[in-house]
């Protein structure tokens, strides 16, 4: 492990872990853990719940992108060098923000815009698409499909696509998580997940059968 590049990230995953700590004994024993898409409270916990949300956050991406690369059966991951841990640092972070906003909202009782949320995940779509294209063929990270795994030209033809769809979606779900009220945003952010996630899917088929036939 380089302690150097690993410090700041650690930081970072550490920043909820804090600022819980810090408001801990401000929050009451009951507090809310759940909204709907109006952002709505719709279920209360033991505020001990709120410990799960940096833990599955911004530490889960942490231990995933720190352990992944070592058990990577094809070491195709340690193959990216910087650029894995520059996604690793930029999802860690996305995931971090994620995680204060969220124990914010729940210790003042209040969802404002949900829309915030789903803006924090359009960020995430963005880093995505602007890295899939630097993938290499894994089991774990990017489109697994049968066909990517299968045919190296057809992982890489996928995350061309698969990178200008995320980036594109990505950057329509920031746009209209600021311009769209939250219930009409929350459909079109549904559309939008469902396209990037289904094209690339049927596109890397329609690729390796053109691949067999090629052959």
């Amino acid at each position: 492990m380089n302690l150097k590049k690993e410090l700041p990230i650690l930081a970072i995953v550490s920043l909820p872990f804090i600022y819980l700590a810090y408001i801990w004994n401000e929050l009451p024993s009951k507090v809310p853990v759940h909204w709907n898409i109006e952002g709505e409270i719709n279920r209360y916990g033991d505020k001990s719940e709120l410990i799960l949300i940096p833990i599955l956050l911004p530490l889960l991406i942490y231990v995933i992108f720190s352990v992944v690369p070592k058990i990577d059966p094809k070491n195709k991951l340690n193959k990216m060098g910087n650029k894995l841990q520059t996604i690793k640092f930029l999802l860690t972070t996305v995931m971090s923000i994620l995680a204060l906003f969220i124990i914010y909202t729940a210790k003042n009782q209040s969802l404002s815009n949900p829309n915030y949320i789903v803006l924090l995940i359009g960020v995430l779509f963005i880093i995505f698409g602007n890295y899939f294209k630097t993938i290499k063929p894994n089991y774990f990270i990017g489109i697994r499909t049968p066909w990517t795994l299968e045919n190296e030209t057809v992982w890489k033809e996928t995350h061309k696509l698969a990178g200008k769809l995320w980036f594109i979606g990505g950057i329509l779900v920031v746009v209209f998580s600021l311009t769209l009220d939250k219930s009409q945003n929350f459909k079109i952010f549904l559309i939008i997940t469902v396209l990037i996630t289904i094209v690339p899917i049927v596109y890397s088929y329609l690729k390796f059968k053109k691949e067999i036939k090629t052959a």
